[in-house]
């Protein structure tokens, strides 16, 4: 018998296989504007009908990074989904969108069924926890590309807001207030930093620091903000929204201001989870590092004008989610761009 796709270490079978457990997990984020989704060339997805005048599509892309790595250490496969979900929807968000749909693409060097539908699992968690569909997606098995039991992913998604309620931050002005809207830790940011500092203190991923334990601080699940927000907008008029990512506060917040303005926080004003002072510790990390590097305890930041501050972190205090007034929006020099000032 001559050499097959299999001894070339392709599995089609594994993945049929995986298609066929994927099926039923992603029926349960189906929305019914779902025309045809997970098995087919392409997913088939209608605009709400009636729903808006003028519809603008919204959309993002991003990666887990290497929190993928810890995943691979301590074989734990089934949160990063919900990161991957996670760092797209919020970026999505951001303009005022609600996510509609969300894609996958996975990718081994060779497939194991188990593991690869513990992190669709994920990923499922994450489409309920946002209120979108999971409509395809892509698994590509790639021998020897990747290191064994590893793997890669990458998600996308497709959000819709109406045009006249897009959230671009133009209306911002000095007076206006920044909320902060926790995080759960590092999210999915800083994480190259992060295991360095613990590789040099020479620690387990197990081992648990001042009272941290490091596994279970270091895996937890990026945030999903949608549903908090798209309920808040119902209620307060937004000016801008800020998803806190690679490149912290400093890096984040300007991104939804104008230019000639700068949001001034008072980093004193928020709790930052553990794992970030005993990172900052341990590392003997500056702090003006910590902060362009980690969301430093705010997943999210809202400027609202100052008569709304009140109600909007009440909303999401109601929601069981902390939120601060963490700043103030002053007026910076005329023509540059925004940046943001932690004191």
């Amino acid at each position: 018998m001559g050499t097959s796709y299999k001894d070339a270490g392709v599995d089609i079978d594994a993945g049929d296989a995986l298609v066929e457990r994927i099926k039923p997990l992603a029926a349960r984020t189906r929305r019914p504007e779902l025309l045809s989704g997970v098995g087919g060339f392409g997913g088939l997805f209608a605009i709400p009908p009636g729903k808006y005048r003028e519809p603008v599509l919204v959309s993002g892309t991003d990666g887990v990074g290497t929190k993928l790595k810890l995943a691979f250490q301590l074989g734990r496969h089934d949160t990063v989904g919900i990161d991957l979900v996670a760092m797209s929807v919020n970026d999505v968000l951001t303009c005022g969108a609600e996510p509609l749909f969300f894609l996958d693409y996975f990718a081994t060097s060779r497939l194991d069924v188990a593991q690869a539908e513990k992190v669709i699992a994920g990923i499922v968690t994450g489409c309920e926890q946002t209120g979108c569909t999971l409509l395809g997606g892509e698994t590509a098995e790639l021998p020897g590309f990747y290191t064994p039991g590893e793997y890669e992913l990458a998600g996308f998604c497709v959000g819709i807001v109406e045009r006249s309620k897009i959230i671009s931050g133009a209306n911002i002005v000095p007076g206006d207030r920044v909320i902060g809207v926790a995080s759960t830790g590092l999210h999915s940011n800083g994480y190259s930093l992060a295991r360095k500092v613990i590789a040099d203190a020479k620690l387990e991923l197990t081992s648990t620091v001042d009272g941290v334990e490091l596994a279970s601080a270091l895996m937890a699940p990026t945030r999903i903000y949608v549903k908090d927000v798209l309920a808040l907008l119902e209620q307060v008029p937004v000016k801008g929204l800020a998803h806190i990512t690679g490149s912290g506060l400093p890096g984040n917040v300007p991104r939804c201001l104008p230019d000639g303005t700068r949001a001034v926080l008072d980093a004193s004003r928020w709790q930052r989870p553990a794992i970030f002072e005993v990172l900052q510790r341990l590392g003997q990390v500056a702090r003006d590092e910590m902060y362009s590097t980690f969301n430093m305890g705010l997943g999210l930041t809202v400027v609202v004008a100052p008569q709304h501050a009140a109600a909007t972190v009440a909303h999401f205090e109601a929601r069981g989610v902390k939120a601060w007034d963490v700043g103030v929006i002053e007026a910076g020099v005329a023509g540059r761009e925004a940046e943001a000032i932690i004191s």
